[in-house]
């Protein structure tokens, strides 16, 4: 826009210069006076007692002397002749004014000048407006100032932003992820393409009278790039994203979260087509029943299905959410019309781990890698968990010097985030080191000695920062998604070897195995009460899973007398493992020691070391 030449310029004060400002510098020189200037005052003035006072009375040095609420102020020269200032506590002394009257003084007079002084008082009116008027000025001065935050929804955070839903806005231009920059979950983006592609062209669809789904639910565990997807949705559509977390709409006061609500679908149904991203939506989303106890909750969850009815799925506004829990949403919040699809991101199978792999390795330099053999040792890892793999590889590859990362800094990342890094400082007497390695080597012979098993990839004796003092490392040839009844129960064997070596060759029994204890345990119980593996009660449910994207918890749904019976089970179940494992380990002593010998001297040696020791001895 073109400035009007015959425009009068104004001369405006300066942009510091306002109200604020002089308030502050009033404020500030009102500080210096109270706090600064007594301080500067004292240092001229020396503080004396009484005894002090009389002497210099009776000796002639004092010239005057001033009176004031109990304070004595008194002059008199130093060795120059300069006037110097002293002060003492008044006291209750009647002859005090005879002795002044009296005693001699170095000035012109000879006599002591000596005066008292009445308290002042200040006047009503400045009385009134210290006490009333400037504190009212500042407490409404602050008020303002918080007033402003909240319309504004700014630096205040959750408390100060009535009525701002608080999501944080990106423009389309803004997303740059997309499909491509997620991995191992070609299923979802599959199923979440299609929105995109509803939301590029809306009149292929409403031609045959389809409508755009209006959210769809994001389930999975956690790290399986529930958030990285939904923002490679925006990226590829192009339009704006809001993204907010469900615990930010849960406030302590009444009627705030169904407002944030409000606020969030307003503003993006003014800027549709667009798309709503809710992490965490189980914060507000919990099944309303009798124990929920949060009236603000039900609001904001009574808002949010209101609020999704409300709006016409034709204008292009997506709400994508994400939970880790999706057993414990209501059931209005699921239903068609609302959450239309559930988009399960489960974590990737080997294929997708080494896609993953190589979307993360982009970002790092790297040499050859074998990606066969890091994607099978990263059985069970999330997209999550292998960025930080490489990121740990690339650490290790720079503390070593390398100008590249190589396989065996991935493999060694692997076991860096499963167990920790290694304790190579840690003392651990001969002895225990002796019976570390004939654990380690237990588990390792009673699984290469049974079929339907894991390979043995790894056996060590270094400690690891998780506490483990060693380890046997076993990874599958390739991708299982069913076990069968055999090969559980030679992974419960296989748990139970590190303590049969123990007891069978070292003839002690450690703490060694308590994890081993657990997870055996754990197996035992799962095939009878979960998989249906007991000759005894067959397909019969007997626990109740929760949580199952969250480790998983299990609650009995039988009688107390039938958990005893479990409990049986159970422990015949690791019985015969136990008795198993001490028939192989017996049967193979000689390999055992020879074994041993081996990771005694090296701490460290592979799969295929140890199975040529048992080759050799067959």
């Amino acid at each position: 826009m073109e400035k009007n030449q015959n425009e009068t310029p104004q001369h405006n004060p300066p942009s510091w210069f306002n109200w604020k400002t002089m308030a502050w510098m009033m404020l500030a020189l009102t500080l210096f006076n109270w706090l600064l200037y007594p301080i500067i005052g004292r240092n001229q003035i020396k503080n004396t007692d009484y005894t002090s006072f009389v002497a210099s009375v009776d000796s002639a040095q004092v010239k005057s002397v001033t009176i004031k609420d109990g304070i004595i102020y008194y002059t008199k020269p130093d060795a120059q002749g300069k006037d110097r200032y002293f002060t003492t506590t008044e006291v209750n002394d009647p002859g005090l004014v005879d002795r002044l009257l009296q005693a001699k003084s170095p000035s012109e007079s000879g006599k002591v000048e000596f005066s008292q002084t009445p308290p002042e008082k200040n006047s009503p009116l400045l009385d009134f407006f210290l006490w009333w008027i400037l504190p009212g000025f500042l407490f409404y001065w602050i008020w303002q100032g918080a007033s402003r935050r909240m319309m504004k929804g700014g630096a205040g955070g959750n408390f100060l932003s009535f009525g701002q839903s608080g999501a944080k806005l990106y423009a389309e231009d803004d997303v740059k992820t997309t499909f491509a920059d997620v991995a191992g979950q070609d299923e979802a983006k599959a199923t979440l393409k299609e929105i995109v592609d509803f939301l590029h062209n809306p009149a292929k669809y409403t031609e045959l009278g389809a409508k755009l789904p209006k959210g769809a639910l994001l389930v999975g565990p956690p790290g399986t790039g529930k958030t990285l997807i939904a923002r490679a949705v925006a990226g590829e559509a192009k339009v704006p994203f809001f993204s907010i977390s469900g615990s930010e709409f849960v406030q302590m006061f009444v009627g705030m979260g169904a407002a944030k609500v409000r606020d969030l679908f307003k503003q993006a149904g003014e800027k549709a087509p667009c798309i709503i991203f809710i992490d965490e939506i189980d914060a507000i989303g919990k099944s309303r029943d009798s124990s929920m106890g949060n009236d603000e909750r039900e609001q904001t969850l009574n808002q949010l299905l209101t609020e999704m009815d409300g709006f016409d799925g034709n204008k292009g506004l997506v709400i994508l959410a994400a939970t880790n829990r999706p057993e414990t949403l209501d059931k209005a919040l699921l239903r068609p019309g609302r959450f239309d699809r559930r988009v399960i991101m489960e974590l990737p199978d080997l294929e997708g781990r080494k896609a993953i792999l190589a979307v993360h390795l982009k970002k790092v330099k790297h040499g050859e890698i074998d990606m066969d053999v890091v994607g099978r040792a990263t059985a069970g890892s999330s997209g999550a968990d292998i960025a930080n793999i490489v990121n740990e590889a690339a650490l290790r590859a720079v503390r070593l010097g390398k100008s590249q990362v190589e396989t065996a800094d991935l493999e060694e990342s692997v076991e860096t985030v499963i167990a920790g890094e290694q304790k190579k400082g840690a003392v651990i007497s001969p002895d225990e080191k002796r019976i570390i390695a004939y654990h380690e080597i237990g588990h390792a012979m009673v699984a290469a000695c049974q079929s339907h098993s894991a390979p043995v990839q790894k056996i060590t004796i270094i400690p690891r920062t998780s506490g483990a003092l060693g380890y046997t490392m076993q990874v599958d040839e390739g991708e299982k998604h069913l076990m069968s009844r055999d090969e559980l129960l030679n992974r419960i064997a296989t748990l139970t070897g590190g303590r049969v070596a123990e007891e069978v060759l070292c003839h002690t029994c450690t703490t060694g195995a308590s994890n081993d204890i657990e997870k055996a345990t754990q197996l035992a119980r799962a095939m009878i009460t979960t998989y249906g593996m007991s000759d005894k009660f067959g397909m019969m449910q007997l626990e109740q899973q929760t949580n199952r994207y969250l480790g998983g918890n299990s609650t009995l749904t039988c009688s107390p007398e039938t958990g005893r019976e479990i409990d049986n089970e159970v422990r015949d179940i690791i019985s015969q493992a136990y008795q198993k494992a001490v028939q192989l380990i017996t049967e193979h002593e000689a390999e055992m020691h020879a074994a041993a010998e081996i990771l005694l001297r090296k701490e460290t040696i592979t799969g295929e070391e140890f199975m040529k020791v048992l080759d050799k001895k067959n």
